[in-house]
């Protein structure tokens, strides 16, 4: 068994951004492990623009935005094992690995980085009934097929869901030559960024049926269309309601579930609502010496958003261990009125932290509110609120008090 000061679980944009931020705070033994044959993550399938406003102040397509934190990791001589898949992590912090080209590898740390990311809803999920015909893919599988091995995947689609690698896939296949018959979401609201609706649907001319379902496929060898119906406020089928559509494709953009089995094999806990872990305001999870940062600890709308969330983590992963410890978060953050998820979930309160957290249900006009012991730490009026978009409030030290625990709601 060797040893690491760091090993990072996925080289991803959250891993490799959080390498190179404990590259500069003089962190040097560094090993990032990665799965796949090439680092960037699901970046390399994105050639879409939109990247990199936040971080860089200009946009890239998402091998560009890789590629940028790939040149800087091979620069500063990050190590970075590819193809190479972590087995198992255990609470005293000992990786498995195992590659072609690395073997069997079984090393201890003094810090894990859990920065895997997240996986696709399947249809599996969904519990849809019908046959099993080809034709039926995630949005991101479709991606991949389509951006990275040049292989069209059909050319009458229907679309499930509204999220965002949905929308972006509705205005691909458009662009392919293939035609959309339509975008199926089952709230009454689109779950994907507004941008996303106008550039990718409105200005393809792709229409968006709300409060509508799939309730059969159909096909033997390869799909030859699909059942559509409305729904209700609980979302079951209204009987009458049910319409035929022909097809080839059915492109399902259900949801992100962030990839935990690695945490769960740690001993880290997790958050139902988010599906990631527990965390403090330093990222560490409830293990000490186990951080996660980006899609593997809640689904972020940007990847600007996971490369400043895993910098902040690495700085302290870097105090971690230089100092030895952390101080101690007892505080818990709730949850409250109208509020779906909050990160972090435990808190100092004598430290300065960035609070992120979705809404239960779109909103407007609305004040976000922070209190602790009921005394007002924080208000931000809001004209317009929606599940689909994070939103991320700074917290200074001063205003926190280190006795109460913090509740966020929507007046």
């Amino acid at each position: 068994m060797t040893h690491r000061q760091v090993i990072i679980v996925g080289g991803g944009p959250a891993g490799l951004a959080a390498a190179l931020r404990l590259k500069e705070k003089g962190i040097r033994d560094i090993l990032i492990l990665e799965r796949e044959k090439m680092p960037g993550g699901i970046l390399r399938q994105c050639i879409h623009d939109g990247f990199g406003l936040t971080r860089f102040g200009e946009s890239l397509s998402g091998p560009e935005y890789a590629q940028r934190f790939i040149d800087m990791v091979e620069k500063e001589g990050i190590e970075c094992i590819t193809d190479c898949t972590v087995l198992d992590i255990t609470p005293d912090k000992v990786v498995t690995a195992a590659g072609r080209e690395c073997g069997l590898l079984q090393i201890r740390a003094d810090a894990i980085l859990l920065t895997m990311g997240c996986r696709e809803r399947t249809r599996g999920a969904l519990a849809t009934p019908g046959t099993r015909p080809a034709g039926v893919y995630t949005a991101g599988v479709a991606q991949n097929y389509i951006n990275l091995q040049n292989i069209m995947v059909g050319h009458e689609a229907v679309i499930l869901g509204s999220g965002d690698i949905g929308l972006i896939m509705a205005r691909r296949l458009t662009l392919e030559g293939a035609h959309v018959k339509g975008v199926y979401e089952v709230q009454s609201y689109p779950n994907g960024l507004a941008r996303n609706i106008r550039q990718c649907l409105d200005d393809y001319n792709i229409p968006l049926y709300l409060k509508h379902t799939v309730v059969e496929i159909k096909g033997r060898e390869r799909l030859t269309g699909v059942t559509v119906a409305e729904c209700d406020e609980h979302f079951a089928p209204i009987p009458g309601t049910e319409q035929e559509i022909p097809c080839d494709t059915l492109i399902l953009s259900v949801g992100l579930i962030p990839e935990n089995e690695l945490s769960l094999a740690a001993g880290v806990e997790l958050d139902p609502r988010t599906r990631g872990a527990y965390v403090d305001e330093n990222c560490q999870t409830g293990v000490p010496g186990i951080f996660a940062a980006g899609n593997v600890l809640h689904v972020h709308d940007l990847v600007d958003f996971v490369s400043l969330e895993a910098e902040a983590l690495a700085d302290r992963a870097a105090e971690y261990l230089t100092e030895g410890s952390l101080p101690a978060c007892g505080l818990k953050v709730i949850a409250g009125r109208d509020i779906g998820h909050v990160i972090p979930q435990r808190i100092s309160g004598t430290r300065d932290f960035t609070l992120s957290l979705r809404v239960s249900h779109p909103l407007a006009d609305v004040s976000v509110v922070v209190r602790q012991n009921g005394r007002e730490v924080l208000r931000r009026r809001m004209r317009k609120l929606l599940p689909a978009e994070m939103l991320q409030l700074p917290m200074k030290a001063v205003n926190l008090s280190d006795d109460a625990d913090m509740e966020v709601s929507v007046e």
